[in-house]
């Protein structure tokens, strides 16, 4: 994967064109080609070759799948939660990775799709329109043709698709508060990200759902899909997701935890955060499709012991 970052210089250009200069070495219509078929992402994302970059958008080529449109299906399980004509929302399993790429071959969900919906090969990334961390479980849309995916991923960059997380935290939330902070690529880690006033814009709402002596359980909505935002925005605000390895690294426990729970707490697998909620407009918009999904048992089983 090649990653490299908008200039001043070409802020509010086309996608195509920035990519272009960014990637001398290959022609324009490669571009287009690889934007089209999902291979060069714009933070994380799928954009359109005409849709517009700013400085600081991180731009991420993968050439070496350029051949791969139709990966090859695996028989993964996969959780069908909801089925339309349109599209499907899937509840992903943690320890999933979205698709396959620099150092994850197979054995993802886009292989998963593939056998499951063979005829989601003829779409980008089969038919995968927004993405969650390998460790984070829950809903997530699968656009069934290529009509919808244009719509979704439209709505998507004009935030009109809601999308709530639950997580648990070690410290004591208050009530509900917003927080409002840039997010940029930390330059001494390529793979994290940071708080940062140079970054783009990121805004997240968190609520308390229940406190458990040193512990919360919050609910997250995010205005903004940032690489890691529920992760950095929590972790700055000395908030840290229970088991998240990047951000959370020395697994901290809160004062006074009994012994039993700070055993599970420390081998506790993957960050705990669930995406729980997902509401958007039909593509006749004339309703809006609203989904929630429980906790799934892991986080669920964390939460008893804690209580």
């Amino acid at each position: 994967m090649i990653q490299k970052n908008i200039d001043e210089e070409h802020n509010n250009f086309r996608l195509d064109q920035a990519a272009t200069y960014l990637f001398k070495d290959y022609s324009r219509s490669q571009i287009q080609r690889w934007i089209s078929q999902g291979n060069l992402l714009v933070n994380g994302e799928i954009f359109k070759a005409k849709d517009k970059v700013h400085t600081g958008d991180e731009i991420s080529l993968d050439p070496i799948l350029e051949n791969r449109v139709s990966w090859d299906g695996e028989d993964i399980p996969l959780d069908i939660f909801h089925e339309e004509e349109d599209f499907l929302i899937i509840n992903k399993s943690p320890g999933l990775i979205m698709h396959p790429g620099a150092g994850c071959n197979n054995g993802t969900l886009a292989n998963a799709l593939a056998f499951h919906f063979p005829y989601l090969k003829k779409l980008p990334r089969c038919g995968i329109v927004h993405r969650l961390d390998k460790d984070t479980s829950g809903l997530l849309v699968i656009a069934k043709n290529e009509k919808f995916r244009n719509f979704f991923v439209d709505i998507l960059q004009n935030r009109k698709v809601y999308k709530q997380y639950e997580a648990l935290v070690v410290g004591h939330v208050i009530g509900s508060f917003s927080i409002d902070d840039p997010i940029a690529r930390d330059p001494r880690n390529r793979v994290k990200m940071r708080v940062a006033d140079v970054g783009r814009e990121a805004l997240s709402h968190v609520s308390l759902k229940n406190f458990y002596q040193g512990y919360s359980h919050i609910s997250i909505d995010i205005e903004t899909g940032r690489t890691h935002q529920i992760r950095v925005h929590l972790s700055h605000k000395k908030l840290p997701i229970i088991g998240d390895r990047l951000y959370n690294p020395r697994n901290l426990i809160a004062k006074n935890t009994p012994e039993s729970l700070t055993t599970t707490i420390q081998n506790f697998s993957r960050q705990a955060l669930h995406a729980s909620k997902l509401k958007f407009p039909s593509i006749k918009g004339e309703k809006f499709f609203e989904f929630q999904s429980v906790l799934p048992e892991d986080i669920q089983s964390l939460i008893n012991i804690m209580k």
